[in-house]
């Protein structure tokens, strides 16, 4: 067996040739190759789905050297073979099943382990290398091999073959490269994103877990806060006991729907408060809330707890003020779309109304403290109106509106 040599291309001895006018048809050839060039390198561009891209690539090399038969060899390294990925003009059962070996007796795996294009155009002859079983099987004469880069390390290799007598020359081995340095870049590129996205999945499943935890944490505290309003001795110490409860748990449910679906970063607003809502029903046990809230506004996590605690507070107000001493009624609550890129939130009662010396930008209770300051990071102000009977407050206010 001959040794290759070391700092040129592996390519078969044969009789010195006279250079040769370069007919039409050749000219022809070498437009269209350059064509092919530019459709491959549009296509690794766009991005389409990996095996879209290998076959639509050994179909155009194919095209490009005027042979039947081309095919893209995966290197298996746990198994030292290359398996035919991808291929044109092969018989059933051989894309997807057969493979050569990857050692440096094959034309492949030469190319594969050296880096060298190898080019055999009588593989009847051929005493550098065996002639693989799938080439015989086909009657294929001479073959060209060129390795497939990717992320550093092989991919694999790309093959022509042929059952004609011509020859493969260097003008092909050249065409031949170039198609496998572009699907080398997308192979790169392919494995970069299959990189990225479990990295991207594992992050998400981290903070999935986080907000699973944070939830359960703050379950546990509002257990507590409602254990020591039971405890407490007044009822004003209970009632502040019960209010920093439901506080807690608005937080609680939007990290709970924050690690049940599949997105991190935003939540369909009138599902989270009608939630929270539904949660308050037994803290104002003597009041009933019907909640109107459009869906598909999804919003910011951070608005969307501003919001849930903005209406936590509005309902214990009304509940607190609009029905004192147990009276009972009903509190409505209502979440839409204004305009564009704006959200109108409401939260009104029947009940007797608010002393007539309430203001809310005045008011040093807690709980218009804690919806003035929501409001604020929301570039609003809260808005009174007395109705007859009972209150409404309003605020209109623009969010980013986050398109899933």
């Amino acid at each position: 067996m001959a040794v290759p040599n070391d700092n040129e291309a592996v390519v078969e001895e044969k009789p010195d040739e006279k250079p040769h006018d370069l007919t039409l048809r050749a000219l022809e050839q070498r437009i269209r190759q350059q064509e092919i060039m530019s459709e491959l390198g549009v296509m690794a561009l766009q991005g389409p789905p990996f095996e879209t891209l290998l076959a639509e690539t050994v179909r155009l090399t194919a095209e490009g050297l005027r042979v039947k038969f081309c095919k893209v060899l995966r290197y298996i390294p746990e198994e030292n073979r290359l398996l035919v990925q991808a291929g044109v003009g092969w018989d059933a059962g051989i894309v997807g099943v057969a493979s050569i070996g990857a050692d440096m007796e094959s034309p492949a795996g030469f190319a594969l382990r050296t880096g060298k294009p190898v080019i055999s155009n009588h593989l009847e002859n051929e005493e550098r290398f065996r002639t693989p079983d799938v080439l015989v099987q086909h009657g294929i004469k001479r073959a060209m091999n060129v390795i497939l880069q990717g992320d550093g390390k092989p991919f694999g290799v790309l093959e022509v073959d042929s059952q004609s007598d011509d020859q493969f020359v260097e003008h092909d081995l050249a065409f031949l490269q170039g198609a496998a340095n572009v699907l080398g870049m997308a192979i790169e590129r392919e494995r970069n994103e299959r990189h990225l996205k479990s990295a991207l999945e594992r992050q998400q499943f981290l903070v999935k877990e986080m907000n699973h935890r944070v939830k359960n944490s703050l379950t546990i505290v509002t257990s507590l806060l409602q254990m020591q309003a039971r405890d407490a001795d007044g009822k004003e110490t209970m009632d502040q006991f019960e209010e920093a409860a439901r506080r807690v748990t608005a937080i609680a449910r939007a990290h709970e729907r924050l690690y049940r679906n599949n997105y991190i970063e935003s939540m369909d607003l009138g599902t989270y408060v009608e939630e929270v809502c539904h949660d308050m029903e037994t803290s104002v046990a003597q009041c009933t809330i019907h909640v109107e809230a459009e869906r598909g506004i999804n919003v910011k996590v951070d608005n969307a707890i501003s919001v849930a605690l903005i209406v936590v507070e509005l309902i214990t107000n009304s509940a607190k003020y609009g029905y004192p001493h147990g009276t009972g009624g009903k509190i409505r609550v209502g979440i839409a779309r204004h305009g564009d890129g704006n959200i109108l939130i409401s939260v009104s009662d029947e009940g007797q109304g608010l002393p007539a010396d309430f203001d809310p930008n005045k008011s040093r209770g807690l709980g218009m403290r804690i919806v003035k300051a929501f409001a604020n990071q929301l570039s609003t102000k809260l808005k009174f109106t007395r109705l007859s009977p009972g209150s409404e407050f309003t605020l209109l206010f623009p969010i980013d509106i986050v398109q899933r």
